[in-house]
């Protein structure tokens, strides 16, 4: 799993940064980025107030 952010739309608030249970994302320069932590549990991408963050990617 991996989690991606739409540039035009994302804040960059970092609400998301903190709402993610296994510190999978950061807030950097270039935007959100998203670690090998992350679980897909959504979390992030139910908090965002704007809708720009998106799950992809799958598990075996």
């Amino acid at each position: 799993m991996a989690v991606t952010a739409d540039k035009g739309r994302c804040l960059r608030c970092g609400g998301c940064v903190g709402v993610c249970p296994v510190a999978a994302l950061r807030l950097t320069e270039h935007g959100i980025e998203c670690s090998s932590k992350c679980t897909g549990c959504s979390a992030c991408v139910q908090f965002c107030p704007v809708g720009a963050l998106r799950l992809s990617g799958g598990k075996d």
